[in-house]
């Protein structure tokens, strides 16, 4: 028992090592855009890991997750290779997608990621279609869609929303919300109750969390997990967190106050989680540990990805959909 909370520390520690791992990548992604080796933007998750280790802990290999153009630490968490997500940020051979999607595309079908998604609530509407393929096809697993405060204030928000609820779909749906949208303010262009409320409002059970605590993430979406496993139909989660860092790897976030990003490093999920574990009788050398294996491995990572070449010139002919008889005169 730590602090009121019955908390299993074997499973706190994986989350823990998995939020490091995510810290880790990111950091290493970063370095991968001021060293010019990655070419277009990254958007890092630091401060937001506990919703993707908390979240992703409570799916099977065979559930489906979609993300978000932040999504690099939703696809560590579901299982995919760090060696094969960096190469494919760095656009290398052997990269997720054999180097063509890069970091807002990332997708990796042998863990059950069907995709980031660059495209701001987009992958809502898609998340719908797989679960009711899923329910179509009778099959047991459930869909998870990941996707940010911005996105509720874009029509496939409502759209995918309302399609779970009448047909009752097997997923779960994880606003995660760190309260800008790209750089403004969400809660100044968002009218009404927000997103729980919203979800509420067309029958779709909901709950709120703080998404800064992986513990109270993965209490909360075992709950709703458990309940769309069971035949229940779509849950809403709405974490709130904070994004530590700018919306890109190129943004200085100059639009928010420095006293206020200093105070929400206060908060940061990783130190709370080390909290946790300290008072649970982990020791220090055990967490620093963990900290540096996670270093080492995304070290290892990238030094790897920047050393692969890239994929041969005629793959740029290969994945090419080529359907029907297009015609000159039509364009």
């Amino acid at each position: 028992m730590i602090f009121g909370r019955n908390i299993d520390v074997d499973r706190l520690r994986a989350h823990h090592r998995m939020m490091l791992r995510i810290r880790a990548f990111e950091e290493e992604a970063l370095r991968g855009l001021d060293e010019k080796v990655v070419l277009g933007a990254i958007h890092p998750s630091i401060g937001q890991e506990a919703v993707a280790a908390g979240i992703c802990a409570n799916l099977a290999r065979e559930d489906i997750l979609l993300s978000t153009h932040r999504g690099h630490g939703h696809t560590l968490a579901k299982g995919a290779v760090p060696l094969a997500m960096m190469r494919e940020l760095l656009g290398r051979e052997g990269g997720n997608c054999g180097g063509k999607g890069g970091s807002m595309h990332i997708a990796d079908f042998s863990v059950g990621m069907l995709g980031a998604n660059g495209v701001v609530a987009a992958n809502i509407v898609i998340a719908a279609g797989a679960a009711h393929a899923i329910r179509l096809r009778k099959e047991a697993r459930i869909v998870c869609c990941i996707f940010g405060d911005g996105a509720i204030n874009r029509g496939p928000f409502l759209e995918g929303l309302n399609w779970a609820a009448v047909f009752r779909l097997p997923v779960l749906f994880v606003c995660e919300d760190n309260g800008f949208a790209a750089t403004t303010r969400t809660r100044t262009m968002t009218a009404g109750g927000g997103a729980a409320a919203r979800a509420e409002s067309i029958g779709i059970p909901s709950a709120e969390v703080d998404g800064n605590d992986v513990v109270a993430v993965d209490a909360a979406a075992a709950e709703l997990a458990s309940a769309v496993r069971s035949g229940g139909g779509p849950r809403f989660l709405l974490a709130r967190t904070y994004r530590l860092a700018g919306h890109t790897g190129a943004d200085p976030a100059t639009y928010r106050p420095k006293e206020e990003v200093e105070a929400r490093w206060k908060e940061d999920p990783i130190a709370h989680a080390a909290e946790l574990l300290l008072a649970a009788g982990v020791s220090e050398a055990e967490i620093a540990a963990d900290r540096e294996a996670a270093r080492r491995e995304m070290r290892a990572a990238y030094t790897a990805a920047v050393a692969t070449p890239y994929p041969a010139a005629e793959q740029a002919f290969q994945d090419i959909q080529d359907i029907g008889d297009p015609r000159v005169e039509a364009f």
